[in-house]
């Protein structure tokens, strides 16, 4: 620290010959004469030596040089990602009277965004709220970081204190917070921020249309989409391509295939020419319909306008021809997308592998895999976990382990979903040690569990009768911020249940409906089984005659219920209307 300090405050480790009564000793000029005596002639040699203190050393310099020489070291530590390292030196500067840069400190709020430091992002725009002058690029900046973590209050109080402080919003800030509201789905305050827009004398632009138009889009309303995208050409503003996908999107969505077609068609009259993602938003959709017919067509105009089908045409071909079962077809087109110099990509190849694992072609779709490696196309975690899937579900969880074991030294790192399967996979294999050590791997790696992974455990744990440490999990589960789902809570049913523990599996029960999940007709036929079959025979058929007249189980499980059980008393008090209703 000794050697940092004497680099930015040289100053205060050099020799200060000065007058006392100087207030400014480092920046004070003064000339002092130093007087010597020689004792052998005991003469006064009146020898002055003028000693300057000029600013000539570092410690002496002018305050702009010093302020230059700050803003190099601040941009030098800020180009370097060394973000706390250039707070430290912004607020030795300030304490030092200096304005800091609005332009560097943007950089460092973006920075420590970036990494998620929400504090440290919030103290860079204190400095330069009490010290420099905010733009509203800074504002933005900051407002942008909080909608992105979801922090929408956070975001309007800096809005507020935005306007407060005289530095008015832009449609840049606007379209911030508008895209923060639709991307969480919630349409109706982005519409209620885009009506204010004229209060505040903002005008929309094709950005703020688009934002809106794909998310009317996303909640199913094409009609509204369109009445936007009216709204925006009747204030003189032309739509890009950005704009006039999302409504072909739009129109797939809604099946409005034949209209799609006629829209891109026109987009021409419009002052627009289609893109490669126009013409493959309309391929996907007449192929997923088995329209293969209309896609030769779409891909004949295609390319007569001058439009090459890319990389993701020919993956929208494959992935379609394997979805059918041509998969002869699939690797043809596979070859015809190479020989045309186009280099596919890992997305190309996952429907190939997919269907050759489904087929349980496993040893064809690794050889796939070592084909993708060889042509310099790297699979990435997708290709790998559906090889792992594959492996595991056919017993060979040891083949499986072995890939895994080799994706750290590839560019795609095991996920969460790699540890699920591989978790799953060892646990069935019947080496449940393994299975949890490989949680502990996870957790140490930093790679967070996700819902999968506890209902893979939850139903593992259940299967082999460990319903104590199931239950344990369950509640583990919503602690760390994971609501159980009708699946978590029917397996705990199904485990309890498995044992005989018909009390714990009522109780679980009502805990589901308390935490809003609502039991299905598998929670009530794993509860009715599970009495039945724990001796509670009477009060499963009482029940399930109960549900059945409400409609929640059907009356085929009663009448199967019925012959597994037969003879009960309880049927005696049964009239047939009541069965067959």
């Amino acid at each position: 620290m000794a050697v940092l300090y004497t680099e930015f405050f040289p100053h205060c480790y050099s020799l200060n010959i000065h007058s006392k009564a100087s207030p400014f000793p480092c920046h004070h000029q003064k000339s002092i004469i130093l007087s010597c005596k020689n004792p052998t002639t005991n003469d006064r040699i009146s020898s002055k030596i003028r000693v300057s203190a000029e600013t000539r050393s570092l410690h002496f310099q002018s305050l702009d040089f010093q302020e230059t020489h700050f803003i190099k070291l601040l941009n030098r530590s800020c180009k370097a990602g060394k973000y706390s390292e250039t707070l430290y030196f912004l607020e030795c500067m300030v304490n030092k009277g200096y304005k800091p840069d609005v332009i560097l400190c943007t950089k460092l709020i973006k920075g420590f965004l970036n990494a998620r430091n929400v504090a440290k992002a919030v103290r860079v725009m204190a400095i330069l709220e009490s010290h420099g002058e905010p733009d509203v690029f800074a504002y933005n900046a900051l407002i942008s970081g909080f909608c992105k973590m979801n922090q929408i209050e956070s975001a309007n109080k800096v809005l507020h204190r935005m306007r407060n402080r005289g530095c008015l919003p832009d449609i840049v800030t606007y379209n911030i917070l508008i895209g923060s509201l639709c991307s969480r789905g919630k349409l109706e305050l982005a519409r209620e921020v885009f009506s204010q827009l004229a209060l505040y004398d903002c005008h929309p632009t094709v950005i703020t249309y688009t934002i809106l138009i794909d998310a009317i889009i996303v909640q199913g309303g094409i009609d509204e989409a369109m009445k936007l995208l009216k709204q925006m050409l009747s204030e003189e503003l032309q739509p890009d391509m950005y704009t006039y996908n999302a409504v072909v999107r739009g129109m797939c969505k809604e099946g409005m295939v034949d209209q799609a077609f006629d829209f891109i068609m026109n987009l021409a009259e419009l002052g627009c020419e289609p893109d490669e993602i126009s013409y493959n938003i309309l391929l996907r959709a007449f192929l997923s319909r088995g329209r293969w017919i209309d896609g030769e067509r779409l891909i004949e105009k295609m390319i007569s306008r001058s439009c090459e089908p890319n990389v993701v045409t020919y993956s929208i071909l494959i992935s379609s021809l394997c979805h059918d079962g041509k998969m002869k077809d699939a690797i043809a087109v596979l070859k015809t997308m190479m020989a045309k110099g186009l280099t596919p990509d890992a997305y190309s190849f996952d429907p190939v592998i997919s269907a050759l694992c489904k087929d349980g072609r496993l040893d064809l779709a690794i050889e796939f895999l070592d084909f993708m490696i060889s042509n310099g196309c790297s699979p990435d975690i997708v290709n790998y976990n559906t090889i792992l899937a594959a492996l595991c579900k056919s017993g060979q969880a040891e083949e499986a382990l072995e890939i895994f074991e080799k994706l750290s030294q590839t560019d795609s790192p095991p996920n969460v979903s790699s540890y699920n399967t591989m978790i799953s996979g060892l646990w069935n294999s019947g080496d449940p040690k393994r299975a949890l050590n490989m949680v502990s791997e996870m957790v140490d790696k930093g790679i967070d569990a996700d819902q999968i992974t506890y209902n893979s455990l939850i139903s593992c744990l259940c299967r082999d009768a460990m319903v104590e440490e199931a239950t344990e999990l369950l509640v583990d589960m919503q602690n760390n911020g994971f609501k159980p789902t009708i699946i978590s809570y029917n397996t705990m049913l199904l485990g309890l249940c498995k044992i005989h523990n018909i009390d714990t599996a009522i109780d679980i029960l009502a805990v589901m409906v308390e935490n809003g999940v609502r039991p299905n007709e598998t929670s009530y036929i794993l509860l009715i089984e599970g009495m039945a079959y724990s001796g509670w025979r009477a009060e499963a058929m009482e029940l399930a005659n109960s549900l059945v007249s409400i409609g929640v189980v059907s009356k085929d499980f009663f009448k199967r219920l019925n012959r597994t059980f037969p003879m009960i008393n309880v049927y005696k008090n049964l009239s047939n209307s009541d069965i067959e209703k």
